[in-house]
C-alpha cells in the first residue's frame, strides 16, 4: 500500500468510526421506531458505459482521486471530501454502507459531485424530510445499498414558550452544551411557542433525551418523534424582477439584495458569496434559472425566469428568501 492510500485509509477511519466521535463511544447502540424518508433517489452507474472521468473503485490510485476531486471551486473543502471518497471506496470494496455525519450543504454538494464519477457505488442523502439542510449521506455498493438506510431521528423539544420562543441560536447552544457534536445534528425546525423539532443520529437519541432539561431558562422534555410528524414550512419568499445588461452574479445579486455593485463586490473578495453552495471566487461568474445565491449574513436569493428584453437586455426574477 502506498503512503498516500495509507494517509487516506486513517483519515477515512477517523471519520467514518463513530467510536471516534463525541460521546458515540458512551452511547449503546439501540433499535428505534420511526418512519422511513426518502429525500434523494440514489444512483449508480455500475449498469451504464463508463466514461474516461469516471474512476473503479477498486483499482482508485493517487490520479484517480485528482480526477475525482477535479473542479471542487472551495479548496478548503478538500480534505472533507477526500474522506468521504475514500469511505466510498472501502465501502464497495467490502460490500458495506457506511454513513458519514451531518454535512453542510457546500460538502454535501461537492461529495455528490464527486461520487458520480465512481462507477460502483450508490450514495444517498438523508436529512429527514425534503428540502433539508444538513443531511447524512450513506455510501455503498449497488448490490447492498439499495433502499434508503434509517439513518437520521427525529426528537421534539417542548417547555412553556408563551412569552418569548427561542431562537434557533438558543436550541443550537443549549443542545450544544449537553456536550453533543454539532456534526451530530441535522436541522433545527422552530415551531414558536410549541418548541422546537431537532433531527440528530438515532444513536444519541437516549442521550439528548436524559440530558436536554432547559433551553435558555425554560424546563423542556424531549420526545422521539416519526420523521411523518416533522412540521416543516417552507421559507418565506418576496419575488421582485430586475432588468440588465448581462447575467453576472455582481450585477443581477446586487439587485436581488439590494446593495450596491461595488460592496457586493468587496463580500466576493472576502469569500462570503456561494453560487448553489460554491464560494464565488470571480465577478463575472454567470446566472442561470435556479441557481442559488447566498451571500453570508444576508440570506440566499434564487434566479427564476430569465427573458431576453427587444434591446437585448435580461428581465430576471429573483426570489428572495426571508
Amino acid at each position: 500500500m502506498s503512503v498516500f492510500s495509507r494517509v487516506q485509509s486513517m483519515a477515512a477511519t477517523i471519520l467514518v468510526n463513530p467510536n471516534r466521535g463525541l460521546l458515540s463511544n458512551a452511547v449503546p447502540n439501540r433499535n428505534f421506531l420511526f418512519l422511513q424518508c426518502p429525500t434523494f433517489r440514489p444512483f449508480s452507474l455500475s449498469s451504464s458505459p463508463i466514461p474516461s472521468d469516471v474512476c473503479q473503485v477498486t483499482h482508485a490510485t493517487k490520479n484517480d482521486m485528482d480526477v475525482l476531486l477535479k473542479g471542487i471551486s472551495d479548496r478548503s473543502l478538500v480534505e472533507q471530501i477526500k474522506h468521504i471518497l475514500d469511505m466510498a471506496n472501502r465501502a464497495s470494496l467490502r460490500r458495506e454502507v457506511l454513513h458519514t455525519d451531518f454535512l453542510t450543504p457546500p460538502i454535501l454538494n461537492e461529495a455528490m459531485a464527486a461520487l458520480k464519477k465512481l462507477a460502483d457505488v450508490n450514495a444517498i442523502p438523508n436529512g429527514g424530510y425534503l428540502e433539508a439542510e444538513r443531511c447524512r449521506l450513506s455510501v455503498g455498493h449497488p448490490e447492498v445499498l439499495r433502499t434508503d438506510p434509517d439513518t437520521v431521528a427525529a426528537l421534539s423539544i417542548t417547555g412553556n414558550f408563551g412569552y418569548q420562543p427561542p431562537t434557533h441560536g438558543d436550541f443550537l447552544g443549549s443542545i450544544l452544551g449537553t456536550g453533543i457534536a454539532r456534526e451530530k445534528l441535522g436541522d433545527i425546525l422552530l415551531q414558536g411557542e410549541k418548541g422546537a423539532q431537532v433531527l440528530i443520529v438515532p444513536e444519541l437519541v437516549d442521550y439528548m433525551i436524559s440530558s436536554l432539561d432547559k433551553v435558555g431558562k425554560v424546563p423542556v422534555s424531549c420526545t422521539l418523534i416519526p420523521l411523518e410528524e416533522l412540521e416543516y414550512e417552507p421559507p418565506s419568499t418576496k419575488t421582485l424582477k430586475t432588468v440588465e445588461s448581462s447575467l453576472r452574479v455582481d450585477a443581477i445579486a446586487s439587485a436581488g439584495f439590494k446593495i450596491s455593485r461595488s460592496k457586493f463586490s468587496d463580500l466576493i473578495s472576502k469569500g462570503d458569496v456561494r453560487i448553489n453552495w460554491n464560494t464565488v471566487t470571480k465577478n463575472g461568474a454567470t446566472l442561470r434559472t435556479g441557481d442559488m445565491v447566498s451571500v453570508s449574513g444576508s440570506g440566499r436569493l434564487k434566479i427564476g425566469e430569465i427573458i431576453t428584453t427587444k434591446k437585448g437586455k435580461y428581465a430576471v426574477e429573483l426570489i428572495r428568501y426571508l
